[in-house]
């Protein structure tokens, strides 16, 4: 395994993430203070949240919390379900267990910079850019020709960070039917499931759909409960998830306990966390239409279908990197410019940037904002 490159988010958000006075970038949706969530609890996890021992877990998570995850499935089970410190781990150790040198993966673009350099680190990749002139369309005949013998992971993430896009039911169900026929396995970030605009619009979840796919989900970001560190893959071939567990004895070994008790709260009151979330952004949506209105001639807006960031195009003749870069330092409004996402097996957009669409009140941020690009003509 070579070494792995910083990572450019991560890195960017050291420096600005918690001095920034606007946090216009964020990647969750508004979160719930202890009491909140506690107020959700049914008798059993209450009792199991004020008596809990502070000992080792298991590995593969709490049994109580990975029977609430398997309840989000159709197909599985709790013994399907291996729990992680977040998404980040469940992503490093699905492709420390899946791949090897002289295997092959295909990897969707732009991604989370770890979906991809993770793989490249491991074996030869392919990238496959979402096309942003057709609505960031996926090409399946493009995933298809870059499939080779030695392939033995495609991995895509819808809802989309950072462009918020959801691809048809019947692609993904394809896609899902492709891997499976050859062989491979469909590694799908579903990190944002929950939060699409249109629910007709809600996908199949991969590991419903085929024996040997693995979707990935977290507390953090569609349910807002990032402080948690509690991730989760589901899987249904059982050789893949032997693989899993024991490659998290080389990390976490278990998860934290209380994160564990809160995680299962959280995951069966969903429901109204959901519904909660999806309103916020229902009701933020207007206010960043009504923002990018005022500046057609700086940018190019398109509200995401499903998740709570999106991805405009920056048209000024500075460039996305200065532009963010000023903004920060001079309005103290945070912003991730295209920049972070770049690829290294593709083309990607460098005149875009994430903007968070998922947090209560951005008002005070959207006006910092206004008022220092007027402060510019």
């Amino acid at each position: 395994m070579t070494r792995l490159p910083d990572f450019r988010l991560e890195t960017y958000f050291s420096r600005w993430e918690f001095t920034a006075r606007h946090h216009l970038t964020a990647s969750d949706a508004q979160t719930m203070t202890m009491a909140e969530l506690l107020g959700l609890a049914d008798a059993d996890d209450r009792r199991a949240w004020e008596e809990l021992a502070l000992g080792y877990t298991e590995t593969f998570g709490d049994p109580g919390l990975r029977e609430a995850i398997a309840g989000m499935y159709e197909t599985v089970g709790a013994d399907d379900v291996v729990c992680f410190a977040g998404a980040e781990e469940g992503l490093y150790i699905a492709m420390q267990a899946l791949l090897d040198r002289g295997d092959h993966a295909v990897v969707v673009t732009p991604n989370y910079q770890s979906a991809e350099t993770v793989p490249l680190a491991l074996c030869e990749v392919t990238g496959v850019a979402l096309d942003e002139k057709q609505d960031w369309a996926l090409d399946l005949d493009a995933v298809t020709a870059a499939l080779r013998p030695t392939t033995k992971v495609v991995s895509v993430n819808f809802p989309h960070n950072p462009t918020g896009k959801v691809i048809d039911r019947a692609e993904f169900t394809a896609l899902a039917a492709l891997c499976e026929e050859r062989g491979i396995h469909l590694f799908s970030d579903e990190v944002y499931r929950g939060l699409e605009r249109d629910p007709a619009r809600i996908l199949p979840q991969a590991a419903d759909l085929a024996p040997s796919a693995l979707s990935l989900n977290v507390t953090s970001k569609s349910l807002g409960l990032p402080g948690l560190r509690i991730g989760w893959i589901a899987c249904r071939d059982r050789a893949v998830r032997s693989r899993l567990e024991r490659a998290k004895h080389y990390t976490t070994i278990c998860n934290a306990a209380p994160s564990e008790v809160l995680a299962r709260i959280a995951i069966k009151g969903r429901a109204g966390i959901l519904q909660r979330n999806r309103g916020i952004i229902a009701a933020n949506l207007p206010l960043f239409d009504a923002f990018f209105a005022e500046f057609p001639d700086l940018f190019e807006w398109r509200a995401p279908d499903g998740g709570c960031v999106a991805y405009p195009r920056y048209l000024g003749a500075d460039g996305v990197e200065a532009f963010c870069t000023r903004l920060v330092e001079e309005a103290s409004v945070l912003l991730l410019p295209s920049g972070i996402y770049r690829s290294e097996l593709t083309d990607t957009p460098a005149d875009r940037f994430r903007i968070g669409v998922g947090r209560s009140n951005p008002e005070p941020a959207l006006q910092a904002l206004a008022d220092w690009l007027r402060g510019r003509r």
